[in-house]
């Protein structure tokens, strides 16, 4: 597998943009199996790791595209735009293939591991220390997330067949001629949750360092691993952990919309931070992709919020969250367009830090930005505790608590202040499903709760009537061959053994 030679560190420092960052200076520029010597050498190192998390091809901008377009939340305004290959899964072994995110995940793995190698390798040697000890957790945490993330794109859901292939599972730094195959799903999940629990003892779990992973960002992975895998208990059991001992605090209606215009606000768990000097960072950037096209940041508006997600939403006109949607390019100003919807509210601000003067029909959004000189540039927000609270609800409720389950889900449900209150009579999983969207959109996850769910996906393909679909239904489900990526052309050719374990259908 070519795409995992032995980096060095001189590369990880490439990445590392923030001048906060650089601060610390490596021993040495050798190779990567030699070069990290010192705890202030892991941090570098460390700090690499997170900015190759924020890229544009991973945390950045694609993974919540991928999981919000397709996951029938968002729509493209038009196509030939660009990334219509999500939204119309237009995808084969040499075509959108999702090649830059098995690189640049798998790029990312092999940073930790030589993270996670040669801490451990000090430790060995009689130069452990309680900083030592947070940076391997951390790294141990960040190799899990990266794990989640490759078995999620390439694998089929847990509970469909978790003895079909996942993804080649590399815990060493591999030279160039080695051709690793792929894990079961299971074996995946399996080191994920061995990583999770390593990491547990190994924190601080005082130390919260904003862009960095923390103590309870494990644990709330753990309560997102164990959903997926229907282990209700355990995801109630970490759920709860955040939130009685987390320290953190829900937004209240009143600062739910200005939240996004700040950085590492009350609910950050996880947040990555986003710089002005990134590239693609302004038009190419996430906030960018659902922002008007006669916004002030010159954005193309690819994608829209979809008729269904407007209409839960609509279920209460005074849900807070309506006041990051704006005009999207449908709302337009003469009636006589047959697209023209009036007033429609599917441009969504999240990631440019919500709105300081909203659109028109001849005027474009300004947004805020969260406080950089460059609005585009919003802090990833990777896990938040609204997530978790409704991981608990939805846990209780696969637990048969329905009490809990309430009082989680209403944590949630009252930012829709007309909506009858969720109370232990009334909640049910459809009721938590419809909340996970509306808090979520924009956050990377309907796809894949929807393919856990066992939920048939409707596209909403109104815009596209000159230019149909061909390369997918108009709607499908978790045994749709495409709901997972093909193993590119370029992986079969560097690594001919993993040849025979293409995903069916391609």
């Amino acid at each position: 597998m070519k795409k995992l030679l032995l980096y060095t560190l001189s590369i990880a420092l490439v990445i590392v943009s923030c001048e906060e960052f650089l601060d610390v200076k490596p021993t040495n520029q050798a190779d990567a199996g030699s070069a990290i010597g010192t705890p202030a050498d892991a941090q570098v190192m460390m700090n690499g790791l997170m900015r190759s998390m924020s890229s544009l091809v991973y945390y950045g901008r694609d993974m919540f595209l991928y999981a919000d377009s397709k996951g029938g939340d968002l729509c493209v305004g038009g196509r030939g735009r660009g990334y219509d290959g999500l939204y119309v899964f237009n995808h084969s072994q040499t075509l959108n293939s999702g090649g830059d995110f098995w690189s640049q995940i798998y790029f990312c793995v092999t940073l930790a591991n030589n993270l996670i190698i040669n801490i451990q390798k000090m430790i060995e040697e009689g130069k452990g220390s309680a900083a030592l000890n947070h940076t391997l957790a951390q790294a141990l945490t960040a190799r899990a997330i990266f794990y989640y993330d490759l078995v999620r794109l390439w694998g089929k859901p847990y509970d469909m067949d978790r003895n079909s292939y996942g993804v080649p599972l590399n815990l060493e730094v591999l030279d160039a001629t080695a051709q690793p195959t792929r894990a079961s799903v299971a074996e995946v999940y399996t080191q994920i949750l061995a990583d999770l629990n390593a990491a547990v003892p190994l924190f601080n779990r005082t130390q919260r360092n904003n862009g960095f992973i923390n103590y309870y960002a494990n644990v709330a992975m753990q309560a997102r691993i164990h959903l997926q895998m229907q282990n209700y208990a355990a995801a109630l059991t970490a759920a709860e952990d955040v939130i009685q001992n987390g320290g953190y605090a829900l937004y209240t209606n009143e600062n739910w919309i200005t939240s996004w215009s700040r950085q590492f606000q009350s609910e950050s768990i996880f947040e990555l931070h986003h710089l002005p000097t990134e590239l693609g960072g302004t038009t190419g950037s996430l906030g960018a992709m659902m922002i008007h096209t006669q916004s002030t940041l010159t954005a193309w508006n690819y994608f829209i919020a979809s008729t269904s997600f407007l209409e839960r939403l609509g279920e209460d006109p005074a849900d807070i969250r309506w006041g990051l949607m704006d005009l999207d390019e449908k709302a337009k100003e003469s009636p006589s367009s047959v697209q023209y919807i009036e007033n429609r509210q599917g441009c969504c601000y999240k990631y440019v830090g919500g709105i300081s003067v909203r659109a028109t029909y001849d005027t474009g959004t300004i947004a805020l930005g969260d406080g950089k000189s460059t609005r585009t540039a919003v802090n990833i927000k990777v896990i938040r505790l609204s997530e978790i609270y409704l991981i608990a609800a939805e846990a209780a409720l696969g637990a048969n608590n329905r009490d809990k389950a309430a009082t989680y889900l209403q944590a949630i449900r009252k930012r829709a202040p007309n909506l009858e209150p969720a109370t232990a009579a009334n909640v049910t999983l459809q009721m938590v499903k419809d909340e996970r969207s509306k808090e979520l959109l924009m956050e990377g996850h309907r796809f894949f709760d929807m393919l856990r769910w066992n939920e048939t996906i409707v596209y909403d393909s109104d815009w596209l009537s000159q230019s149909p679909v061909t390369s997918r239904p108009e709607s499908i489900d978790r045994t749709y061959f495409k709901a997972i990526y093909p193993i590119t052309q370029n992986e079969i050719n560097a690594n001919p053994a993993i040849a025979s374990q293409q995903n069916p259908g391609y």
